[in-house]
């Protein structure tokens, strides 16, 4: 008994130890982002450090000589992203803390908060499933377009965005989606309906339609983009739905793989029927490999999608084989544009640079002043009466671009 307690107190011991090591780390990347230091390289030995101190380079070299890339004098996607990185430093440095994901007990709340709006959710779809049979094209597309801006105005649902405060869906999503409509400014559903339903005619019995989902938050989103891949597995519209999330806690609420798990579990676990009936149905798609989950380093670097051909091959030509990628949240959205401060007008496709994999599609509420793909005059009306439109989560687009 001796023997046990004095592992146990040893393992405290060293818990303590790591925990107070990871918070002087923090200390210091806090300092430095306060008072506008230089950015520096990482020294840990993480197998995306070399590719991290490579981009450094590549911002010195755009400097032309006016100085180090300081957090105050560089550019905003860059330095956000190297915060998060420099977070999951602090950790995976000092074990035994180090798979420990600072941002778990947040994401966690964010789904319990979100409860209602997660059972009316799983009511109504699994309503929906009893006659999907039944459903002609006209009532098929009708579903997918309601489930499509569930999962748009699900991604208002950002504990990055709202500073860790509840930013939770405490009501039924699908009774407001009618008076939503407006503040969807760009609208390609229509075209997204058109590919999947061109696939699956073009689809013979050798080849599966296969639809791809860029993850943003846990929590209330991510529920959404699950009912929307049943959707389009039980309506026949998809034969496989792949999820690509994060390798490491990001940008707060970002999906992990571990997160990713716990949600079907928690729903299959749930005490309310039609909530534990989608996570069972969820676990078998998982288990008969309907549904595979990805994740890869590249989707936590902070190149911009247009690099990803040359900086992750492999994740290129995985994507290659979809039929049609989704990306979802802001932070895909900054990464697909480059996160430039385009005009309003610029075509989506130009705004990509190049980027096409595959037929992708963006579903994102505005965060972050970029966003193209606008009719001329249509950006600077709303500006005229909301100055803070592009930023507040209010708006919302679903772009699509055809691959080349």
């Amino acid at each position: 008994m001796f023997r046990i307690e004095t592992f146990v107190l040893h393992l405290f011991q060293k818990g303590v130890e790591a925990e107070k090591r990871a918070i002087s780390f923090l200390s210091k990347l806090r300092n430095e982002l306060q008072t506008d230091k230089p950015v520096t390289p990482l020294e840990d030995e993480l197998p995306d450090a070399a590719l991290w101190n490579q981009y450094l380079d590549y911002q010195r070299n755009l400097s032309n000589g006016n100085g180090e890339p300081s957090w105050f004098q560089s550019p905003w996607l860059y330095v956000e992203c190297y915060m998060y990185r420099r977070i999951h430093a602090a950790l995976a440095q000092n074990p035994p803390i180090d798979n420990f994901d600072v941002f778990k007990e947040g994401k966690a709340q964010n789904f319990f908060e979100s409860q209602e709006a997660v059972i009316a959710l799983c009511t109504y779809f699994q309503e929906l499933l009893k006659n999907i049979k039944d459903l002609d094209e006209k009532q098929l597309q009708e579903e997918l377009f309601k489930l499509l801006q569930v999962s748009l105005w699900g991604n208002k649902c950002d504990l990055s965005f709202s500073a860790g405060e509840d930013s939770s869906q405490k009501s039924s999503p699908l009774q407001s989606l009618e008076s939503l409509i407006p503040y969807i400014l760009v609208n390609d559903t229509e075209k997204l309906w058109s590919l999947l339903v061109n696939a699956k005619k073009r689809n013979t019995d050798k080849s599966n339609v296969r639809f791809d989902i860029i993850l943003d938050n846990a929590g209330f989103e991510l529920v959404s983009d699950l009912v929307l891949a049943d959707f389009l597995l039980s309506s026949k519209l998809a034969d496989e739905v792949h999820f690509h999330g994060k390798s490491i806690p990001w940008y707060v609420s970002d999906t992990t793989k571990h997160d990713f798990n716990w949600t079907v579990k928690q729903l299959q676990s749930a005490n309310h029927m039609w909530m534990s009936r989608c996570g069972i149905n969820w676990e078998g798609n998982l288990k008969k490999g309907v549904w595979v989950y990805h994740d890869h380093m590249f989707w936590t670097l902070p190149h911009d999608f247009s690099s990803m051909a040359e900086v992750a091959p492999d994740l290129y030509a995985d994507l290659q084989k979809s039929n049609l990628l989704l990306f979802k949240g802001d932070l895909n959205y900054r990464k697909l544009t480059g996160d430039r401060k385009w005009e309003y007008t610029v075509s989506f496709h130009q705004a990509l640079n190049k980027f096409h994999p595959a037929p992708l599609c963006s579903l994102r509420t505005l965060k972050s002043d970029t966003v193209v793909g606008l009719k001329p005059g249509q950006g600077e009306q709303i500006q005229a009466s909301e100055p803070e439109w592009m930023v507040s989560g209010k708006y919302g687009v679903v772009q699509f671009d055809a691959a080349l």
